[in-house]
């Protein structure tokens, strides 16, 4: 019998002027868009790890104290079942760049109503639901 997997992670709403951050994955990682996170690590609290994340992949500066919970995906797989817990930064500071460049080829701010055709699927469904007012968004893959 395949092992069962729970995984935790992050994301983060980040907003400039009117316009999301979104992260460009190089080719061999999907080419697509997604948003600014990773998965959390043993003895890592949720925000921790979205500030370690956010640093690493975009030199985004964060304080536990300024961001919100905003949503939660629940993604069931056949063998895993994922967490991500979505975060509204109210504040940041940092200069917004790609610095895993083996991970992402770029970083661009977009307008809710002009996002790129090429986002992830996961993303997409986050959006929509989060926009919607959605606190909470499952999605279940065989």
């Amino acid at each position: 019998m395949p092992k069962f997997k729970i995984t935790l992670k992050t994301r983060l709403f980040l907003y400039h002027k009117g316009r999301i951050l979104l992260l460009r994955q190089t080719k061999p990682n999907g080419g697509n868009y997604t948003m600014v996170g990773g998965t959390i690590e043993k003895q890592e609290l949720a925000k921790e790890t979205l500030i370690r994340e956010s640093f690493e992949e975009a030199g985004i500066i964060l304080k536990p104290n300024h961001l919100q919970l905003v949503h939660v995906l629940q993604k069931l797989r056949k063998n895993e079942q994922r967490i991500t817990l979505y975060f509204k930064a109210k504040a940041w500071k940092g200069q917004v760049f790609p610095r895993e460049s083996e991970k992402f080829s770029g970083a661009e701010w977009f307008y809710l109503n002009q996002l790129p055709s090429n986002l992830t699927a996961t993303v997409k469904h986050v959006l929509h639901a989060y926009r919607s007012g959605h606190f909470y968004s499952h999605q279940k893959q065989s």
